[in-house]
């Protein structure tokens, strides 16, 4: 059985460190906002580039606790874009405020910066760019237009971890960075986790505080914060703390195996990814384009491979969410991306003769 992620090869590869750092962890009778928790927090700022990190329990949440670290809500609009998980959306509804979602750059996926201008109302509190799949979307052009009206910058790195644009990891380059640590991503915990980034340090003592309740340092009645309970536990911490130091050679192996299927999969026959010469994109997913998708992955599936959709159906779909979207212009192209896309598999513990399969179904596929 071939998956396209498998954290199960990713335990049992570092299983030995990883059971020794949680028996450790155990003994100390910490288990949540420890030592532990804080050198991770200071490890990531330093390995993005950022002064502060604050970690939570999720990626969902790193949104939410920017946006009201920002002190956005209700009757306020955050624009983001069409293609992106729901918890990206469902967290912009959780504070209150109005997701606006704008169609996709037909070749990489990201946000559309050309639509966003066009798209800011006298509501326009802030940009969300999704840099989906783990390519960052052009914080340039983005950049130039929040400067402009002065909106605030989150950005979803929940996807890319150690992506970069121009040479600065995303995360680093808007006003608050957010990443999730879910099992499948490029830095996995085996569990739940996410992580806020800023070099702003009012930023960063709201969402620290917003993190648990509201409370300052001192949990002082003072605070006129109110908050939530949302915080990294000590073990999953001393795990991706661990795993941060092999972040690097683990998204190497998956730009390799990318490259293969870059040179070896047919592009008359299937649209593969797209990469801009300014990023470094990571290949969270390795997302191709069919018109006979459907009947690919079963193909794909009858030979024991799982590949993946991302995503099966678009936000606009969502009974409970669809009264709280504004959508000001057609999604074609991400439209037309749901009814053709396919994650192959491509994580970083893929052995050859599995890489040499699912070209080989890729390539007799094309007969069918």
């Amino acid at each position: 059985m071939i998956l396209f992620a498998d954290p199960k090869k990713e335990y049992l590869f570092f299983k030995n460190k990883i059971n020794s750092d949680i028996l450790k962890t155990l003994s100390k009778g910490v288990y949540t906002l420890g030592k532990i928790t804080t050198n991770f927090e200071k490890n990531f700022s330093k390995y993005i580039g950022v002064k502060y990190c604050v970690s939570v329990n999720s990626g969902t949440d790193a949104i939410k606790i920017s946006l009201l670290a920002l002190g956005i809500g209700r009757g306020d609009e955050v624009i983001t874009s069409s293609h992106t998980a729901l918890a990206t959306i469902s967290a912009i509804i959780d504070t209150g405020a109005t997701p606006v979602l704008l169609d996709i750059n037909e070749k990489t996926y990201n946000l559309d910066e050309s639509l966003i201008e066009k798209s800011i109302s006298k509501k326009t509190k802030a940009i969300i760019p999704v840099h989906i799949y783990g390519q960052s979307c052009n914080m340039s052009a983005i950049k130039k237009i929040a400067s402009q009206y002065s909106l605030k910058i989150i950005e979803d790195c929940s996807q890319a971890a150690g992506t970069t644009f121009n040479k600065k990891f995303v995360g680093s380059i808007g006003d608050i960075g957010c990443f999730s640590f879910y099992p499948t991503k490029n830095l996995a915990a085996f569990g739940d986790g996410g992580m806020i980034s800023t070099s702003n340090k009012t930023f960063y003592n709201k969402a620290k505080a917003i993190r648990q309740y509201g409370w300052d340092q001192m949990k002082s009645p003072k605070s006129n914060l109110v908050g939530i309970n949302s915080r990294l536990d000590e073990i999953q911490a001393s795990i991706l703390d661990f795993k941060l130091g092999y972040l690097d050679e683990l998204i190497e192996k998956r730009i390799k195996i990318a490259k293969e299927f870059n040179d070896k999969i047919d592009p008359n026959f299937y649209i593969l990814p797209f990469q801009n010469h300014h990023n470094k994109h990571t290949y969270h997913l390795y997302v191709i384009q069919t018109k006979n998708r459907d009947k690919l992955l079963n193909e794909f599936k009858n030979n024991k491979i799982f590949a993946g959709i991302h995503y099966k159906h678009l936000i606009t779909k969502y009974k409970g969410y669809k009264k709280y979207l504004k959508v000001p212009f057609k999604i074609k192209n991400t439209e037309n991306l749901y009814k053709n896309a396919l994650s192959i598999p491509n994580h970083p513990f893929l052995k050859k003769n599995e890489i040499d399969k699912i070209l080989k179904i890729l390539d007799r596929f094309k007969n069918v």
